[in-house]
């Protein structure tokens, strides 16, 4: 699998005044869906097992090409991930299921959200900052 990374030094959208390295997550059309079949089992495996602790329900697990999002969960109980996960490393991926996982429950960012989130990430809050240095090509 060729991962397109991209390590920029400088800020990647005009609101960032501070500069800091950025890396850039992409993989090209043939390859994503080549690969999507093979994210969805890693994703269900995740997903059962992050579960497993919290016991929410929920209806279906895509993978998506998303433009500005990691995942989503729908009012319909349906998780959403974007294949880019699948090239971050695994706390990251691990990080953004369970975050996905807990909007099951909550459907907001509140305390009682992040919460859910700590029980099982622990370190929520340096994943999300680490989060902060990706972005989207393609």
């Amino acid at each position: 699998m060729k991962k397109i990374l991209k390590i920029f030094f400088g800020p990647y959208k005009k609101k960032y005044k501070k500069k800091r390295p950025t890396i850039s997550l992409g993989l090209d059309k043939k390859e994503y869906q080549n690969k999507k079949n093979e994210f969805l089992v890693i994703a269900n495996k995740k997903t059962v097992f992050f579960n497993e602790f919290y016991k929410f329900e929920y209806n279906k697990i895509s993978i998506r090409n998303q433009k500005t999002r990691w995942g989503s969960c729908s009012s319909r109980k349906s998780l959403n991930f974007n294949y880019r996960i699948f090239l971050l490393s695994e706390d990251l991926m691990d990080y953004i299921i369970v975050h996905e996982i807990c909007h099951l429950q909550e459907m907001n960012h509140s305390k009682s959200f992040w919460d859910l989130v700590e029980k099982k990430i622990p370190d929520y809050k340096k994943k999300r900052l680490e989060l902060k240095k990706y972005y989207f090509i393609n």
